[in-house]
């Protein structure tokens, strides 16, 4: 195993999730090394699989088979789809199913995304979580549901359902709050069956990250001033050491202690899109400075690389929580909206998971034309 994952937990309290999912990291055993080096856990989105499935020719005997089995029927193509994706996920929930074993239950969980169309579609939303959930069928599995204002009652829903969730697309602290709600909600309804076993509801609340500086950083040089300046490349870090704070507060208290008197887990803060855009920045930058206990941390192959080579290992997400607090007072200050800049994100992170699951879509159909001629 790599001390500093291993640090990471034992230490910290912050698991590490790798954010990606190919065919051959399994079938070459690649994800079981992963997962040895200390990675507890796996994320997918429509992107990793757009790029997975169309950046290599690993997925195509299956791909032709199935178009094989249904002979070019019209609108099978997306059910297709999703039998490589559920390929996939099965064996990387088996490959985590020793993690979530060892740790009771709290780690060794692999995600996979509802359709992005879905994403202000509750009642759909609805649908495709359950069947997912009931598809894939690993007690490992958890669904992500964006955490759009259409996505809040599905998520208390899911949870309500004795369903894990990872609540993805969260890119502001009002409705961080707003998720945590639907999810301590969702486990009082859970816990009106008395039979029922909250522990072994998990979820977790993604944060995204590097985005939030690109957009901010963008915003301050269009200001200008040198108070502007000297604020970029802190945006994201501080918003993400408040939403800490807010999730500390949130899981206290005697509506908290009622529902873990019964077993229930907190919902963990997860730092997603932690790879550094901007090469100015270190590249450990999302990592060294939000780790902490009762967090996770899902990282592209290269953060996990880099932090693996020279990442700190300390507790940083709540060790300056003034320094937090004054950045986002200058932000306002220096006339950055984050209310603006949070729903801005939402739409770009919707539209550009809807984009890859199309184009993936339109190159299968393609594929699948030739294959049938």
């Amino acid at each position: 195993m790599n001390d500093r994952l291993v640090d990471l937990y034992e230490q910290q309290g912050q698991s590490a999730w790798l954010d990606n999912l190919r065919r051959d990291y399994i079938t070459s055993g690649k994800l079981v090394d992963i997962r040895d080096n200390g990675a507890r856990g796996l994320t997918s989105n429509p992107s990793i699989f757009q790029k997975a499935i169309q950046g290599s020719s690993d997925y195509d005997a299956q791909f032709e088979q199935l178009i094989a089995d249904n002979s070019g029927a019209s609108g099978e193509v997306i059910d297709d789809y999703w039998s490589l994706v559920i390929q996939d996920i099965h064996g990387a929930c088996d490959v985590f199913s020793k993690v979530y074993d060892h740790s009771n239950g709290v780690d060794g969980h692999v995600s996979v995304e509802v359709a992005p169309s879905l994403a202000h579609d509750g009642p759909g939303t609805e649908t495709a979580a359950r069947d997912l959930h009931e598809r894939i069928d690993r007690r490992n599995l958890m669904v992500k549901i964006p955490g759009t204002e259409e996505g809040l009652a599905p998520i208390e829903q899911m949870i309500a359902e004795g369903r894990s969730i990872n609540v993805t697309l969260i890119f502001s602290l009002p409705r961080y709050a707003k998720v945590i709600e639907a999810y301590i909600a969702g486990l009082e309804r859970f816990a009106e069956d008395e039979d029922a076993d909250l522990s072994q509801v998990a979820s977790v609340a993604s944060f995204f990250i590097s985005r939030v500086d690109v957009e901010v950083d963008k915003r301050l040089e269009a200001i200008g001033s040198d108070e502007a300046m000297a604020l970029r490349g802190k945006a994201a870090v501080a918003q993400g050491q408040l939403a800490y704070q807010l999730f500390t507060e949130q899981f206290s208290g005697d509506r908290w202690e009622r529902l873990a008197a019964r077993g229930a887990r907190v919902q963990r803060p997860l730092w997603a899109s932690t790879g550094a855009k901007n090469p100015d920045y270190s590249d450990v930058l999302y990592v060294d400075e939000l780790i902490g206990p009762d967090t996770v941390n899902t990282l592209p192959d290269g953060t996990l690389d880099a932090f693996v080579d020279h990442g700190t290992v300390a507790r940083t997400v709540d060790a300056d929580v003034a320094a937090a607090e004054a950045v986002w007072s200058e932000l306002a200050a220096v006339g950055v909206d984050m209310d603006d800049v949070a729903a801005q994100l939402e739409r770009e992170g919707v539209a550009s998971f809807a984009t890859a699951f199309d184009e993936l879509i339109e190159a299968l159909d393609k594929k699948a034309a030739d294959l049938t001629k």
